[in-house]
């Protein structure tokens, strides 16, 4: 079965999980067939509960390891572009783009767009402020790394994604703990950490900013300014994610430092999610992800602005002229946003929420969805993989935004979460 490359032109799309749709769904509606690729036989951990609609695409090709045999079946099907879904398919998408001669951001520098400290390696050798840094596989070298460096230090899984596995540690003692735990144990895409990235701790505002490029050439969509508690043992859990307008001071030097990242790491097609600190010195990357962004910030783009990562990517891949004419166009914000996680303290079987329709009363609500729901089992909110449930927040103010935000947060605690004392 092949694809009319000019009335129905064919995407691969490389780890389409249902986290991904909304793109595969954009996609569609221009009438284009795609193409899905699986890159690891099993799936992952972390998309089990979800994976994926069959019925959106018309192949469904499972990589078992032979580049040359998953090659030749996408080739197959004439396609026009290959693009990463998610995190995990970065590499394995751009093996296939260059294999098939399609726009793509080369082999060259995959692993440094996958690797936590090869990134910021990579970035520090373009001349980038970067963090200070260990990839760490012995205990002994770590604890001695953060006798030397002395303040907070933050452990993450090399290659994970969400949060998942970050620990802050505020002595040595605790890095070797949180390195014990991480080190031998498998990160959401259920492969083996086989050891730990430790980084210097980086004080300031956290932003998202969300890009698309083609040809080298990139384009801002979105910036969303973090919130942030220290719960449950996590002294720096994001909480919220705020829109800001493009015409926010912060913007200009995001927007550059960005450019400056995307470039030292070879992005030169398609989305990019980068995580930037604010620190007194001035930008510096948190890490980068060479994909559309997660947990629903295209949608609320989408909401607050009329456009996000999701018309871009398709207009970078399907029209790069009407792409190139239009890039570099400040956004403008028509509806502040907010997304909030409810961060849990409770663990248990849930029995109900205790406060939700207090919640949906809220001016500026928009929508909410429970991840968790009643009779299920709940977990304290760690990471950006264990919220109970989100909120968006919509409204033409932004101070009504924020302070259905802050309501938000004081009606969230312990009151809010009714566990089944008979469960168990």
């Amino acid at each position: 079965m092949t694809a009319d490359n000019q009335s129905n032109p064919c995407i691969v799309m490389v780890d389409a999980y249902a986290a991904v749709r909304s793109l595969v769904l954009k996609f569609l509606e221009q009438g284009c067939s795609i193409v899905r690729v699986q890159s690891t036989r099993e799936v992952p951990y972390v998309y089990r509960a979800a994976p994926y609609v069959p019925d959106d695409f018309i192949a469904d090709i499972v990589h078992e390891g032979d580049l040359d045999a998953t090659a030749e079946a996408v080739a197959a099907f004439s396609p026009i572009a290959v693009i990463s879904g998610g995190e995990l398919g970065v590499e394995l998408a751009d093996l296939l783009a260059q294999r098939l001669g399609l726009p793509g951001n080369g082999t060259e520098l995959s692993a440094a767009r996958r690797d936590k400290h090869l990134m910021v390696e990579t970035v520090r050798a373009a001349g980038l402020r970067a963090a200070r840094q260990l990839r760490a596989t012995d205990a002994d070298e770590l604890a001695a790394w953060h006798r030397e460096l002395g303040g907070r230090v933050v452990l993450k899984p090399p290659r994970s994604a969400g949060s998942q596995g970050v620990s802050f540690c505020d002595t040595p003692e605790e890095s070797v703990a949180a390195f014990h735990a991480l080190a031998p144990a498998d990160d959401v895409f259920s492969q083996p950490n086989n050891g730990a990235v430790a980084q210097e701790y980086l004080p300031g505002t956290e932003y998202m900013v969300n890009t698309v490029s083609r040809d080298g050439r990139h384009h801002l969509c979105d910036v969303w300014r973090t919130t942030r508690v220290s719960a449950n043992g996590v002294v720096d859990l994001c909480d919220a994610l705020l829109l800001i307008d493009s015409g926010e001071r912060v913007v200009d030097s995001l927007r550059e430092y960005a450019f400056q990242v995307l470039d030292a790491l070879g992005i030169r097609h398609g989305p990019a999610h980068v995580e930037i600190r604010m620190t007194p010195a001035g930008p510096c990357l948190v890490e980068v992800g060479a994909r559309i962004a997660g947990g629903g910030i295209p949608a609320g783009a989408s909401l607050g602005i009329g456009a996000s990562q999701l018309e871009w990517t398709v207009d970078a891949y399907l029209r790069p002229e009407r792409f190139h004419a239009r890039a570099g166009t400040p956004y403008e914000v028509r509806k502040f946003c907010a997304i909030v996680g409810m961060v849990s303290p409770v663990e248990g079987v849930l029995s109900e929420y205790r406060g939700i329709e207090e919640i949906e009363l809220l001016e500026g609500f928009h929508t909410l969805i429970t991840l968790t729901k009643p009779g299920q089992e709940i977990r304290r909110t760690v990471d950006d993989l264990t919220y109970p449930v989100i909120v968006t927040l919509l409204h033409d103010l932004e101070e009504v935004v924020q302070r259905d935000l802050n309501t938000i947060r004081h009606l969230d605690g312990t009151g809010f979460y009714v566990l089944d004392r008979g469960a168990g």
